[in-house]
């Protein structure tokens, strides 16, 4: 019965990811930073604020971490919902699990900032992240550690994944083989006209219905928009695919969005990049975020954890820092 009831618990948070056409926005964003937000970070996770391409963001800093390696993680949210609050527990837990820094921008959302505003503030936070983990990696490298290169990793989840996709589309060569995993949490792939999830008439779905996607995309952009890769990952053509860096995607069992997942696997891996796909029997959407009622949750973090840190030859990467405090190239604002 506590089992049962749990479930159904983890179901009725996780609805409050969603955003339909009987929501108002304003209510749909306070009720989400309310349900999410905590007083306390887990795990000591020390917090700073740093504007990164004149964008707020959070910095979450683990107790223990490898001093090159940093997570720039894009919330979900239904484009038009979600913020550093709420995902302030989540990402902490994440840069705990993965011994790394996790920079979660505050980035401009529909429907008063439509497509492209998000993507722009993304790659704008990008570029500036990748400028100070470079000069970081040069200084390390004068002082003679042998943490010399960045290892970037790009995490999202829901609606924030393709915001991350259309950020590696338009990354040159250079960026992206700084980018050494790509984490993706119950990702929306394709949200075009003639998709899945906006042509079956009812999903098997305990969280998401189709008027969540058919809200979400039309505050966010036009009809005609829809099909280009920007906003479906998944309908991007071969040579936006290849050189994608390594892609992990996790998600539960019972989630409409997951043939969609599979599909993108098929072609990642059908132009010869990496994709492995984690799929969590009897799960739902974004069950990583109920972790007070989903057991699955913490076990679901342990495994991207591992994935994160190894390295190509499988060892555990070595250049780990005890360092409660931030790094010279991470400081908070006055």
């Amino acid at each position: 019965m506590d089992i049962e009831n749990d479930r159904k618990a983890a179901i009725k948070k996780l609805k409050l990811l969603t955003y339909n056409s009987k929501t108002n926005v304003e209510h749909f964003r306070t009720k989400l930073d309310n349900t999410y937000k905590t007083v306390f970070l887990p795990n000591n996770v020390e917090l700073s604020e740093y504007k990164y391409g004149n964008v707020p963001c959070d910095v979450l800093a683990p107790e223990i971490y490898s001093s090159n390696r940093v997570m720039l993680y894009i919330h979900g949210g239904c484009f038009t919902g979600g913020s550093r609050v709420a995902w302030r527990s989540f990402c902490s837990s994440l840069a705990t699990k993965c011994f790394c820094r996790v920079v979660v921008p505050e980035f401009r959302l529909a429907p008063s900032f439509p497509y492209p505003a998000a993507n722009e503030d993304i790659q704008s936070v990008f570029r500036s992240l990748f400028t100070e983990e470079q000069i970081s990696a040069s200084l390390n490298a004068e002082k003679g550690s042998k943490a010399s290169v960045p290892e970037i990793i790009i995490g999202a989840d829901g609606s924030g994944a393709s915001i991350a996709c259309a950020l590696l589309f338009n990354l040159r060569e250079k960026y992206r083989n700084c980018i050494k995993h790509v984490i993706l949490f119950s990702p929306w792939l394709d949200v075009s006209e003639k998709s899945l999830v906006m042509t079956t008439k009812k999903l098997t779905d305990e969280i998401l219905v189709q008027d969540v996607f058919k809200k979400s995309v039309s505050d966010y952009t036009y009809s005609s928009n829809t099909s280009i890769p920007f906003i479906s990952p998944l309908l991007a053509p071969d040579d936006y695919l290849q050189s994608f860096p390594a892609t992990f995607i996790q998600m539960g069992e019972k989630e409409c969005l997951l043939e969609d997942a599979k599909k993108f696997q098929q072609r990642l891996l059908s132009v010869g990049s990496k994709c492995q796909l984690d799929v969590w029997p009897d799960m739902m959407f974004m069950f990583q975020m109920a972790d007070e009622y989903l057991h699955e949750s913490h076990l679901a973090l342990d495994r991207v954890g591992k994935i994160v840190t190894e390295n190509v030859a499988g060892q555990t990467a070595i250049e780990i820092e005890n360092k409660p405090k931030l790094e010279h190239s991470i400081r908070s604002e006055a």
